[in-house]
Formats: structure tokens, C-alpha cells, sequence
């Protein structure tokens, strides 16, 4: 059964068994997990940082941004969360989606790089570092 309004759920950390409707937000590890709109049952994971999703919250409600695409899944679902209710987009060829892939792939790289510049000499991030310990490093960085 598709999914018509996701509910904000502030947590320091997403449970093991997501509930259907509900929007998980841990802000202690930027990130976000929901069930996918489609009614699928695959849980939909969106990280919060300046290349990636955006969470807004007025105090009751809360909207995303971009849109939510869920490409990998077999349901290819495409919604935007706005005020709590979903908002369904048009299906995306596989051209668009390749297209947006390679976008957001380059965002990353430009915030990873910038992140890079402005990280002091003693704090440099290791070659060998992956993609999650590198956004926790750029988040204390940024804390600082």
C-alpha cells in the first residue's frame, strides 16, 4: 500500500525495525531512513549534508530535498517530501537517472575536495577512507 504522508521521528539512532509512514531523523548522524513511498518495503536512507538531501522543519513538519529516487529498488519510485505528505514525480528514464548519478557523484567529490583544502595539516583524511568516515570527518571539521 503506497504511502501518503511521512511523520517526523527524531532519534539519535535509527531502529532496527522501521515503521511504515514514519520519517526517522537522527541529526547526531545526519541522516534520515524511511519505508519507500511505493509501499515496497525497502528502507530508503538519506543522508542530510550540502551535496546530498536537505531537511527542512518548521517545527511540526518537514520537507526534503531533492526529490527522493529510488533507482536501485525494483519499484524505481520518484517523490518529494514536502510538509510531511508525499508528492509524487514522474518516472525517470534510464538516461536521467545515469545523468542525476553522475551529478550527484560530482557533488559529492566537490564537497569531499573542498572539505579537503580547508582541513588543517595534522587532520588530513587518508587515501584509504571511506565515503562514511570521511563525511564524519567532515562533519566535526565543520563543527569546529
Amino acid at each position: 500500500m503506497k504511502i501518503d504522508r511521512l511523520e517526523p521521528t527524531f532519534v539519535e539512532y535509527i531502529p532496527v525495525d522501521v515503521e511504515p509512514g514514519k520519517l526517522y531523523i537522527s541529526m547526531t548522524y545526519a541522516t534520515t531512513v524511511h519505508l519507500c513511498a511505493s509501499g515496497c518495503g525497502n528502507k530508503v536512507v538519506l543522508p542530510l549534508s550540502p551535496a546530498e538531501w536537505q531537511l527542512q522543519y518548521d517545527g511540526r513538519a518537514v520537507s526534503l530535498s531533492p526529490s527522493v529516487g529510488n533507482w536501485d529498488y525494483p519499484c524505481q519510485a520518484h517523490y518529494w517530501v514536502r510538509a510531511n505528505e508525499i508528492r509524487w514525480a514522474r518516472k525517470w528514464s534510464r538516461d536521467e537517472i545515469e545523468a542525476g548519478q553522475r551529478r550527484d557523484g560530482r557533488a559529492l567529490d566537490s564537497m569531499f575536495k573542498h572539505d579537503q583544502v580547508e582541513t588543517a595539516p595534522n587532520e588530513s583524511t587518508p587515501e584509504d577512507t571511506g565515503i562514511f568516515e570521511r563525511f564524519l570527518i567532515f562533519l566535526h571539521i565543520r563543527r569546529k
